[in-house]
């Protein structure tokens, strides 16, 4: 047991430097009232990172994250174990995150902007909508909320606890970011932590989740790490000899 958890500290350590980052950049910068104006640069650099944790764009950063492996012309057998690592890491966290969002129901907080707007009469109500219904409050909203915030809510009118896009941000960091810190590769496993608190912050800047979301997205990827198997190659060696 203590050399399965041993093995996967690379990875825990990389998360919890993700988490801290996060945690600092969520009292440092404040999130604006969602009626402020947008410059286009916010808006376009917010959108790009949720965009590149979110679907479809989710399945390039996959990619990219995939042929790291292949890039450091790693073993045939090592490169496919990664992958059905990450494989069993990515459908155990989009389950994950499918189920919590259906039993905790919790509001997304654009919808209490909505309310304050006068446009639903409670955040609850507005889930009791049909989509069409939703869709068309959102637009409502455009005379009050710059239209970089109203793409993100007009697409994801579901409950807000976890944030998908930080949990998938989340696995790639404790995943990707301890592979790279095993090889050395500091800079990667670096550039991915930032990568990741951007999403995770742009999720609030845009009005799609509480702080709590986006943490517990976090600890959510640690619970699931442990159901990801390790395989010692070399034990497997030393019983063929």
């Amino acid at each position: 047991m203590m050399t399965f958890i041993s093995k996967k500290l690379p990875n825990f350590f990389a998360l919890g430097l993700f988490a801290i980052l996060l945690f600092t950049a969520i009292h440092i910068f404040p999130i604006p009232a969602f009626t402020t104006p947008v410059s286009n640069l916010a808006g376009i650099s917010f959108a790009l990172l949720t965009d590149s944790a979110g679907s479809p764009f989710f399945l390039i950063t996959t990619a990219l994250l995939c042929l790291s492996p292949v890039f450091m012309r790693l073993p045939k057998k090592t490169i496919t174990k990664v992958w059905i690592q990450f494989g069993i890491l990515l459908v155990l966290s989009f389950v994950t995150k499918t189920v919590l969002k259906h039993e905790t129901a919790i509001p997304r907080p654009y919808s209490y902007e909505l309310q304050r707007l006068h446009l639903v009469e409670s955040p609850e109500a507005f889930y009791t909508l049909d989509t069409t219904a939703k869709d068309n409050v959102v637009k409502e909203a455009s005379a009050y909320v710059s239209s970089w915030r109203l793409r993100s809510w007009e697409g994801e009118t579901n409950y807000s606890f976890p944030s998908g896009h930080t949990i998938f941000a989340a696995i790639c960091v404790l995943f990707w970011g301890g592979f790279f810190i095993r090889r050395g590769k500091y800079l990667l496993a670096g550039g991915l932590i930032v990568w990741a608190t951007g999403v995770g912050i742009s999720r609030l800047w845009l009005g799609m989740h509480f702080p709590s979301d986006v943490m517990g997205s976090i600890l959510a990827a640690t619970v699931l790490y442990f159901f990801v198997p390790e395989w010692d190659e070399n034990a497997k060696k030393s019983k063929k000899q």
